[in-house]
Order: structure tokens, then C-alpha cells, then sequence
């Protein structure tokens, strides 16, 4: 069938002005897509993110030392050192503007239009860009001026209310969600902007912010306060309204079960010999009422089980169910392997790595794979300097006509 092609976004250009994470996802998700992005980084420490560990890769007094964090944000990019307060340096970003597709960029409001790069300029020197402003709690509004983290942006949206062992054990969520998603969101926002683009030939500017996304992911949490007037709680390892669904003590530790339906209920009853008809459990709004007294049965059933045992019962059950893994045997999965969720690149300092991949794959109708981007490693500090500023025609073309990267 052939070798998959490039991405859909192959031949679009992507300036990175972001650092941390909620755009650097953004851009790396645009990279996967087959974008080329130029990560623009601050000179001489680049990225916030290259120093956020241990772990790190490369030597302890090493130029090349980096963060594990930083890695898992910035493949599929390239890097540029500039300083944005400096004249020639901005001049020298100016000068990539006309040519790029995206502009993403996270810094407070009002940053940027003091460097004179405010959205609205950008757009007058390249009408068909579309820029993607991230920030911590929008770009106006009381709260604006305010800097964007994402452990305060879950406990700022809630999100902490309704995490932990129960109402008085708030907890934030184990990966940085709100920063995440905003990521996302700012991908999807783009993406449109650009579809947008082929009709109109206008650029736009996309905002979104960790607010927006903590907001936006209260899903059933949200509408069963403003339409139900029930405030949610952190609720442990259960859902607050389907029962049972959660997590379940067995032999040799805990598996869980989504149960969510009556056929279901009658599934997982029948199989293990719960009393299905109590008036207790008979219907989800009694098993919910009666939660403590339903997992009590369920645990007894499953007590003298093994993990194993009752993962291959559920499952010839029909009844959802699955283990608690821990991240090395997520990426020891076989099945994670088959998803392609996990790429290796060969990093200049640490090798061959591996790195978390790409959520999304694209298939022709015949069900051969469309798109397979060979994936690029993170990048050096400032390592395609003399490369993208010698297409630009700036300084790098005078310091090295060949425009090869060192």
C-alpha cells in the first residue's frame, strides 16, 4: 500500500513564542499534524521548562543538560534563540511573520503589544496569520493581569473541589489538565481558524486559557449544579452518580468496574450472584443511595479473586472492567504499542528515548495509515539558528551561506 505521506498540515508554518506548557502542547500538536514549527526560546536558558526537573538528560555541567519535563512537550519542533526586547532580534522574528500560518504565543496580556508584537500588528504584516493566545484567566476581564499555573488554575475552576478522597481532602489531578487541555483547545481553535482561512483568505486571532479549559471540563460536575442545584464533592474512587462505578478491593488489591446501565447491573448480578432485585439496588438511584452498602456486597464477592481472575470473569461477562496500572506497565502495554501511543526519537544527548505519541491516527478508506510523521526529537537551544535565519534572510545567511544547521 505504500509509505504513509506527510500530515495534513504538511507545508504550514508554525511560530512557537510560547514556553511551559499549555502552548507548547498546542504547537506539538500542530508539529504532529505535519506543521513545521520554530520554537523561538529565550537566549541562554531557552524554555522554562528545560530546567524543570530532575529528572534531566545530558551531564550535570553540560550545555546540552535538559528536563525530562521539556521533552514531553516539544517534539517535532525546531529552535531559535531570540530576544524579543532586543531590536535586531525582534527585527529578525518580523522578518519570519509574513511567511508563518501560526503564531502561538502565552505570555500576560499586554506583554506583547509593549514589544510592539501585539496580535493586531502581527496580523497587518501578514493578513492570513492566525494567532493563538493562551493565558492563565483570559485576556480581559478583573482577573486578566493575572499569571497562569496550572495547580492554581484547578483549584481556581474547581477542579480541586471535586478531586480527592472526599469534600474535605482536595487534590489536584495527577498530570497538569487545565494547561493540557488548553493546549488542546488552543489546537482546536486553530485548526478552525485555518479551515476558516480557505474560504475568507483572513486570519484571525484564537484566545483560550487555562480558565476556559478547567471550565470546560466540568462536564455532568457543571449542569448538576446550574441546572440541578447539587454542588459536587471530591467523592474518592466512586462516581458521584452512577453506581456501581469505581474502584473495587479484591484478593490482591483493586480493580474496577463501570457499570452503566440496568442491562449491565443485570450482567454483573446474575454473574456474581449480587442481589439484583433488593429494593436497595434495583435501580441506579437506589444503588447510588445505598453506594456504601453496595460496595460492601460487590467487595465480598470479589474477595477471594484475583485481579486477573475477575478481569477475564468481567470481561466474558460483557461488564467494563479494568486494572490500575502504573506508568511502566502502561508503556510495557502491547496494546499501547499497537496505538502507536509511544514514539522513539534519537535525541542528541540522551540517544534513542522514548516519548509519549500522537492521540490521533488518519486511515484511507482501504484501511491502510494516511499519515506517519517521523517524529524529530526535541531540539538543542537555538540549534536551527543558522537554518531559519538564513531562509529569512537574516543574519544566520551572512554567518553560514550553506543555511545548515551546526
Amino acid at each position: 500500500m505504500g509509505e504513509p505521506g506527510p500530515g495534513p498540515l504538511a507545508g504550514m508554518l508554525v511560530l512557537d513564542l510560547s514556553r511551559a506548557l499549555a502552548g507548547p502542547h498546542a504547537a506539538m500538536v500542530l508539529g504532529d499534524l505535519g506543521a513545521r514549527v520554530i520554537k523561538v526560546e529565550v537566549p541562554g536558558r531557552g524554555d522554562d521548562s528545560r530546567g524543570w526537573g530532575p529528572p534531566f538528560v545530558g551531564g550535570e555541567d553540560s550545555a546540552e543538560r535538559v528536563a525530562t519535563y521539556f521533552l514531553a512537550a516539544n517534539r517535532n519542533k525546531e529552535s531559535i534563540a531570540l530576544d524579543l526586547k532586543d531590536a535586531g532580534d525582534r527585527a529578525e522574528l518580523e522578518a519570519l511573520v509574513p511567511e508563518a500560518d501560526v503564531l502561538v504565543e502565552n505570555f500576560r496580556p499586554g506583554v506583547l503589544d509593549r514589544l510592539g508584537l501585539a496580535p493586531e500588528t502581527l496580523l497587518r504584516r501578514n493578513p492570513g496569520l492566525v494567532v493563538l493566545s493562551i493565558t492563565g484567566f483570559g485576556h480581559d476581564g478583573p482577573d486578566a493581569h493575572r499569571p497562569g499555573y496550572d495547580q492554581i488554575a484547578q483549584g481556581e475552576t474547581g477542579l480541586m473541589s471535586l478531586t480527592g478522597s472526599g469534600p474535605d481532602d482536595p487534590q489536584r489531578v495527577g498530570v497538569p489538565i487545565c494547561d493540557l487541555t488548553a493546549g488542546l483547545n488552543g489546537a482546536t481553535g486553530v485548526l478552525a481558524a485555518l479551515l476558516e482561512r480557505t474560504r475568507t483568505g483572513r486570519g484571525q486571532i484564537v484566545r483560550t486559557s487555562l480558565l476556559a479549559a478547567g471550565v470546560g471540563l466540568h462536564a455532568f460536575q457543571g449542569t448538576r449544579w446550574t441546572v440541578g442545584a447539587e454542588l459536587g464533592r471530591a467523592s474518592g474512587n466512586h462516581h458521584p452518580t452512577i453506581a456501581p462505578y469505581g474502584l473495587f478491593a479484591c484478593k490482591d488489591g483493586a480493580i474496577q468496574i463501570a457499570v452503566g446501565s440496568e442491562a449491565l447491573w443485570r450482567r454483573l448480578s446474575d454473574g456474581f450472584g449480587l442481589p439484583g432485585d433488593d429494593p436497595r439496588f434495583d435501580r441506579n438511584a437506589h444503588r447510588v443511595a445505598h453506594r456504601e452498602e453496595l460496595i460492601g456486597v460487590i467487595e465480598a464477592a470479589f474477595a477471594d479473586r484475583t485481579k486477573a481472575e475477575l478481569l477475564d470473569e468481567l470481561d466474558r461477562l460483557g461488564v467494563p472492567a479494568g486494572a490500575v496500572r502504573t506508568l511502566d506497565e502502561v508503556y510495557a502495554w502491547d496494546q499501547v504499542a499497537s496505538q502507536r501511543l509511544v514514539v522513539t526519537v534519537d535525541h542528541p544527548v540522551a540517544g534513542p528515548i522514548t516519548l509519549p505519541g500522537p492521540a490521533v491516527r488518519f486511515f484511507d478508506v482501504d484501511g491502510s495509515e494516511r499519515t506517519r510523521i517521523r517524529h524529530t526529537p526535541p531540539p538543542a537551544l537555538d540549534r536551527d539558528r543558522l537554518l531559519v535565519l538564513a531562509e529569512s534572510g537574516g543574519r544566520g545567511q551572512e554567518d553560514d551561506p550553506s543555511g545548515q544547521p551546526p
